[in-house]
């Protein structure tokens, strides 16, 4: 009674481990702790039992002929062939060794393992039977090694057909219908199976057995066996190296084969390399696969298959996959492992409650759910890939409805059909290479599928979603078919609630699909209605089939078109924005009405008329007879009608453009922006539509209807909008007539607020379409737009062109008129006005920005015209300058004191005079000054060579001259000669300042010169007082105590010389030299002949104490300033000009004089260098000499330096000297024979000097040393006047300019920066200077200042001249006010010419200015000589 008892707790907790696993088909990885504590609880009560699959007691380690016990460890090392049910149980360990096999042959033979330990199966060992149930803590499949039960399955369950009825030899079915190879039956190949599909409901824990296959004779079961089960449950490890299947049995070439078993795996950690299998066996028809179930935490590299058995009758058609079944990730996997079918594996209810988590149909598996009515739900992802097919619904009976939920649908080289209506709802449905289609069946016009993608909807790669029926598309992410090939088509498509659709290039979106379906959408509204659905659709956005749409487009933020959207009606309805991108297109051309009433007529000799619609169709002409062309119709304002048909002929009929409608009355598009093209023409005639029996052409079907709700539109470059009529046949069809196209633009800005509301850069057409033959073309069809508001005009409702204002409603553009404004400004134009002109009176503006408002006048006009006009303003500034410079005389004098010298004024003999130049003194201002002890020790002056300039600085000459030769060594003489000249040398840097100067600011460059002189010669001065060892000079006296050598210069640095003087130890009697024994004595000019530095004769008191030995002092000084005097006009460039006068002078005024104290003076040049350059100066001779017969310090004969460059030859030189001897009247005194380098200049010889002029030159008319004039007052007071014109007239000027523009104002201020403002300060500052020697230098830079300026003046003028004259003439006539020239345009030149003028007379006068203050005693130009000597 207790054994009975036992049994039945162990019966009843098996059963509950095998309930247990059945539940657990639908529980999560969170339910398994606890059914797994069962089991092993279940394991431990069982012990070594084998209930309840077998009563009988378990065999033992002995029975099976093997080695140890089941109770430690048990090893088989021997084949046992068992021929009945065996069980083995224990609580030790089992190992099959190598090539060891434990078979029971016989069908539906079971053999059960139950150990609490390890079992082993070596290598290539194998367990073969009907059922294996194997339950151990771990187990190891070794290589090669299988726990089989191929072929071996027993009975399969009552009331199944899983074994094929006929000799068809097809295969067996379980988890997937087996395979039949059909011959001519006249049946489909997919419509007829084998074996059909068991067990679904036992789907997570399969425990059927395979059914057989079918056979093709009577006499005998060729069919292979079908599967046996296989159920493994490990606690830890499963390590399957081998093989574990229940495949179906092969039935050969004469029978189908088996379909596979049951196969169910529990183990926590699954892995190895080898394989789990419920495969289909092979034969005339492939067996199908069985089912597998694995429930394991981790599973590894271990392949499973429930694929088909090869059909070697049709290999085309394998059996169907079985289903393999993840119990803890809850999938289910279809997979034919790459096995072509055209069987399909049958799936029935899903679960609702849990749902699975995921499912895959892949590699060639055929699913099928065979219901009329099915929802497929999935927690997770439904993929189906490498040319899977899920199919819903019966291909014959087309009428079902089906529901596919999911989170995510993938979709990779695969296929759905739904036969039937489908909803689909997902997440996201990703599309490669896949097909999506559904077949509504005969009701395909009103069954209606719809698809929701709330996240992604993406077709790629040619993927297709297509529809006989009503197609819904909705989401709220993104739809995107990213290129060619990809599609979706129905025959009404309805997309919406994307806040993106994308249809890339080649993509396309199509309804009514033309290659399988007629046009009866297109159809139903021939009748040239238009629905009001169409103008103010519904808001919902739901797919209705009583609307007149065939493809809507609603609610979707942006629609960015690259393909193709096609449709026969097609309506785009709240949406914000449309791209239509290059290449892109919709399209609704030749998918209107075939008749429709604007059909074209037809003649009796078949001819057609073009259709009508925005206008008349063509005639259509052949063979005398006519065809009228259809009628016109519609609304061009809201136009929404198909276009017609053209006239009928033996070939067919064309048809008309279909509609394009985007946005509504009540909701407008944001904008539009096209760069491919938008179009609805008409069909016209193509050459497939040729018949043999050929009469009369075709008329050309008219265009359709665009109508744009919308607030802007962009056409691009190579952009087309179209509703244009088709072309007739090539017999006489007339063209079909033009649509219409319509902008009814919403919100339209006007004023200030106004934006433009189209960029028109492409083609908008709707032409009528050509006739063929005698066929005349279809009429032009409408192009309009919504009625403007004021200030705006036509189609596009752009601003009315400038001058013309519009104060009504309305779009043609005869209602914008002329402007009419009493006075408009010379230089004015009307002006655009943003929104348009509303008022008669346009507002208009200056022609440039230089004008000012309201009467267009320059700055410079304004403030003339605002002081009562040009005359009246040149009078007041006139008269303010003139004012202005009588305060500015009167406080010159005031500051300065009277200047006005009128003629010679006495000066007391004890006055000291400062005797520099450049001031010039008088007799009367000359002190007799005594230096007799310098003079005594006074040897000789050696005047530098050179102008001291930057590039020609002082330098002496190489050997002594031979007046020192007995004084110095000459070779210390030579080093000294070199030092010195190396000193006076400047550097590069300084002559670089300069000449940038010089460009740029001349006067500047001109008090930098002056102060590098200062520099050098100080520097010179100080190296000979202090540094310099005078080691040349022979006195040891002069050595010791630097007093041999002395350097001075001119007062302006030009002229420089160093003064030799005896030591005192030389003990010599003829030394020093007195005056006679000096001549001829050489004294050179100071100054350079130009305005800043005129030749003067530098008379120190040196000089004058030497000349004092024959010469009383006042007569030397009063020769002096004469000299001087008639000097200050001589000037390079004009040397033999200039230098006349001042030789006449010498010989009329000074000679005579001085002849009578035996001496005379000649002018002469010498020291030439080797740049051309050579000194002025004058030769001091003993009047009882012949000039030409004298000697000059140096030893060389009176003649011309023999240079390159020479004056005269010798011969000339001495012939020249006879005549001028001739003509002396002075008696000549004879000395000694000494010769000098240079020449005397004579008027004779004037016209040999060398004189070179430089690109300046003609500023010497203007800068000139003039002689005075007197009444100073006056000449300040005109030059007062002149400062302030100058001053005016240059503001006034760059007023001038700056009207022009602010380039020419800097051009004309900067040229030479600020030169046009510097002469007035400088001017100032010369008028109110103390003393005439330096109010005469202020003055000479205030010249300097005013002539360089005139190069802003002549810029000035340039640039006017280009700009009023040259620019103007090369004008065109588009702007007529621009020939319209007013004063400005006329008068531009008198400033400039003005201030040219003002500015030549001002350097005259300052010219005469300086004169006054540099010559004061005027005595000096007397003609009469006695008068000149006597004053």
């Amino acid at each position: 009674m207790a054994v009975l008892c036992m049994k039945a707790l162990l019966i009843a907790l098996v059963i509950i481990c095998q309930l247990s696993t059945f539940l657990r088909c639908g529980m999560g990885n969170s339910e398994l702790s606890w059914w797994d504590s069962e089991i092993s609880a279940a394991k431990n009560d069982l012990k070594h039992n084998c209930l309840p699959y077998l009563a009988d007691p378990p065999l033992s380690c002995e029975d099976l002929q093997g080695s140890g016990s089941l109770d430690t460890i048990c090893f088989l090392n021997q084949t046992v062939t068992l021929k009945n049910d065996a069980c083995i149980a224990g609580i030790g360990d089992l190992y099959l060794f190598s090539n060891i096999s434990l078979v029971c042959p016989i069908a539906g033979c079971s053999i059960i393992v139950n150990i609490l330990g390890n079992f082993r199966l070596g290598e290539s060992a194998s367990i073969s039977c009907g059922t294996l149930i194997l339950q151990a803590a771990n187990a190891y499949l070794e290589d090669k090694s299988a726990l089989s039960t191929t072929g071996l399955g027993g009975t399969p369950p009552p009331q199944t057909s899983g074994t094929p009825s006929g000799l068809d030899g097809a295969g067996g079915g379980h988890g997937g219908r087996g395979a039949c190879c059909v011959g001519d039956t006249g049946k489909d190949q997919e419509d007829i199976w084998g074996g059909d599909v068991y067990a679904w409901s036992l789907l997570c824990t399969p425990w059927s057995y395979g059914s057989r296959g079918g056979s093709t004779s009577l006499d005998g079961d060729f069919g292979g066996g079908g599967g046996g089960r296989v159920n493994i449950t490990v606690e830890t490890l499963l390590e399957v190296n081998g093989m574990i299947d229940a495949d179906g049995g092969s039935g050969k070439s004469e029978g189908g084969g088996g379909s596979g078993g049951s196969v169910v795996v529990r183990a926590r950690l699954l892995n190895g390399t080898g394989n789990i299998s419920a495969s289909g066996g092979s034969g005339r028809a492939g067996g199908g696969g069985g089912r597998v179930a694995i429930e394991c935490i981790s599973h590894k590299d271990v392949n499973i298959f429930v694929h088909g058995g090869d059909s070697f009758a049709c290999p085309a058609n394998a059996g169907a996959a079985g289903t393999r079944f993840d119990i803890i990730p809850q999938s289910l996997i279809v997979n034919n492992h790459n096995k072509t079918t055209l069987t399909d594996t049958p799936l029935f209810d899903f679960p609702t409650h849990p749902l699975w988590r995921s499912f895959v149909v892949e590699s060639h598996a055929k699913a099928v759910v065979p219901l009329l009515w099915s929802r497929v739900q999935v927690r997770g992802q439904i993929s189906l890939a490498h040319w899977g097919t899920l199919s819903f619904g019966l291909y014959h009976f087309p009428s079902s409805e089906f529901e596919l939920v999911a989170d995510e649908i993938m979709m990779k080289a695969s296929i759905i059909k739904v036969y039937g209506d489908l909803k689909l709802t997902v997440n996201m449905l990703l599309m490669w290479n896949s097909v999506l289609q559904i077949d509504g069946g005969e009701d395909a016009l009103v069954s209606t599928s719809t698809l929701e993608a709330s996240n992604l909807l993406f077709l790629r790669e040619r993927s297709v979603i297509r529809s006989n029926s009503n197609l819904g598309v909705h989401g709220q992410g993104m739809l995107k078919l990213f290129g060619a090939g990809d599609m979706i088509w129905a025959q009404r498509l309805y997309l919406s609630l994307f806040y993106n659709i994308y249809v890339g290039a080649g993509a396309i979106l199509e309804a009514p699909p033309e290659e399988k379906f007629g046009h009866e959408v297109s159809m139903l509204h021939c009748d040239g209605s238009c629905p009001e659905e169409m103008i103010s659709p519904p808001e919902d956005c739901i797919l209705n089939a009583s609307l007149p749409f065939t493809l809507q487009i609603c609610r979707v933020d942006d629609l960015s078109i690259e393909g193709y959207v096609v449709g026969s009606v097609v309506h785009v309805q709240r949406v914000r924005t449309v791209t239509i991108k290059s290449g892109g297109l919709v399209s609704a051309s030749g998918l209107g009405c075939r008749e429709g009433i604007g059909r074209g007529g037809s003649s009796s000799t078949g001819a057609g008329g073009g259709g009508g619609h925005g206008g008349r169709g063509g005639q259509g002409v052949f063979k005398g007879s006519s065809a009228a062309g259809g009628v016109k119709y519609g609304d061009k304002t809201l136009p929404c009608e198909l276009g017609s048909g053209g006239g009928n002929s033996t070939s067919g009929q064309t048809r008309g453009g279909g509609v394009i409608v985007m946005g509504s009355l009540d909701y407008p598009l944001s904008s539009v922006d096209i760069f491919g093209r938008l179009k609805a023409d008409g069909e016209g005639f193509v050459s497939t539509m040729l018949t043999g029996d050929e009469v009369g052409g075709l008329g050309g079907g008219s265009g359709g209807s665009i109508l744009l709700f919308l607030q802007t539109l962009t056409l691009r470059n190579g952009s087309k909008l179209s509703s244009v009529g088709g072309d007739g046949g090539l017999v006489g069809g007339g063209g079909g007539a033009g649509g219409r196209v319509h902008f009814h633009w919403a919100n339209i800005a006007t004023g200030q607020d106004f934006v433009p509301l189209a960029k028109v850069n492409g083609l908008i057409k709707t032409r009528g379409g050509k006739g063929a033959g005698m066929g005349l073309e279809g009429e032009e069809g409408t192009i309009t737009g919504k009625k403007c508001p004021s200030g705006l005009y036509g189609v596009f409702c752009v601003e009315c062109p400038i001058g013309t204002y519009k104060n009504e409603s309305g779009s043609d553009v005869l209602l914008c008129k002329h402007c009419s404004r009493p006075k408009l400004p010379q230089r004015a134009a009307y002006v655009y006005v943003r929104g348009g002109a509303t008022q008669h009176n346009c507002p208009y503006q200056c022609t440039s920005q230089k004008y000012l408002m309201p009467n267009c006048y320059t700055p410079l006009e304004e403030l003339v015209y605002s002081l009562g006009g040009p005359w009246l303003f040149a009078l007041l500034l006139s008269g303010l300058m003139v004012v202005l410079a009588l305060v500015l005389s009167i406080a010159r004098m005031k500051l300065v004191g009277g200047d006005d010298f009128g003629g010679p004024t006495p000066t007391p003999q004890s006055a000291q005079i400062d005797h520099s130049f450049p001031f010039l003194e008088s007799l009367n201002e000359v002190l007799e000054t005594n230096r007799v002890e310098e003079s005594k020790s006074h040897v000789y002056r050696m005047y530098f060579m050179g102008r001291n300039s930057f590039s020609e600085p002082w330098h002496l000459p190489r050997s002594p001259p031979d007046q020192i030769m007995d004084l110095v060594y000459e070779d210390a003489f030579i080093r000294f000669s070199r030092e010195i000249n190396a000193l006076a040398a400047y550097q590069w840097w300084e002559g670089s300042v300069h000449n940038i100067l010089s460009i740029l600011a001349y006067p500047v460059s001109w008090s930098w010169q002056q102060w590098r002189r200062k520099n050098k010669f100080q520097y010179l001065r100080e190296y000979v007082r202090s540094e310099y060892d005078h080691s040349c000079l022979r006195s040891c006296r002069s050595r010791a105590l630097y007093e041999g050598l002395k350097v001075a210069s001119s007062p302006d640095l030009t002229l420089g010389y160093i003064d030799v003087f005896l030591g005192g130890d030389e003990k010599r009697p003829d030394l020093p030299p007195r005056l006679l024994q000096r001549f001829p004595m050489v004294i050179a000019f100071g100054g350079d002949g130009t305005y800043m530095a005129s030749y003067y004769l530098h008379s120190d008191n040196l000089l004058t104490s030497l000349l004092g030995q024959a010469v009383p002092a006042t007569m030397w000084y009063r020769m002096v300033s004469g000299l001087n005097a008639h000097l200050r006009a001589a000037r390079r460039g004009q040397l033999r000009k200039t230098l006349l006068p001042v030789i006449n002078w010498l010989e009329s005024h000074a000679n005579p004089s001085l002849c009578l104290q035996g001496i005379r003076v000649d002018m002469a040049w010498f020291h030439a260098t080797a740049s051309g350059y050579y000194q002025l100066g004058l030769v001091i001779n003993a009047a009882d000499q012949i000039p030409g017969d004298q000697s000059i310090p140096d030893g060389s004969r009176w003649h011309q330096y023999n240079r390159s460059n020479s004056f005269q030859t010798d011969e000339q030189s001495s012939l020249l000297d006879t005549q001028w001897q001739t003509n002396n009247h002075c008696a000549p005194w004879n000395t000694s024979n000494r010769r000098l380098s240079g020449g005397i200049i004579a008027p004779v010889t004037l016209s040999t000097l060398e004189d070179t002029k430089d690109f300046l030159f003609p500023l010497s008319l203007l800068l000139r040393n003039a002689r005075p004039i007197g009444r100073q007052a006056l000449v300040g007071l005109i030059i007062s006047i002149l400062l302030l014109a100058d001053i005016t007239l240059t503001l006034l000027a760059l007023l001038q300019f700056y009207s022009i523009s602010l380039d020419a104002f800097l051009v004309v201020l900067l040229v030479l920066p600020l030169a046009s403002f510097l002469p007035f300060p400088a001017g100032i500052n010369a008028l109110f200077s103390h003393g005439p020697r330096r109010a005469a230098g202020l003055a000479r830079m205030y010249n300097l200042w005013n002539i360089t300026s005139l190069a802003n003046t002549f810029v000035a003028l340039i640039y006017g001249f280009f700009h009023y004259k040259v620019k103007l003439s090369s004008m065109s006539f588009v702007n007529l006010y621009s020939w319209n020239f007013s004063s400005e345009e006329n008068n531009w030149w008198i400033i400039p010419v003005a201030l040219l003028v003002c500015k030549c007379v001002q350097a005259y006068m300052v010219d005469l200015h300086i004169a006054n203050l540099e010559i004061q005693d005027r005595t000096v130009y007397l003609e009469d000589p006695l008068k000149f000597w006597e004053s």
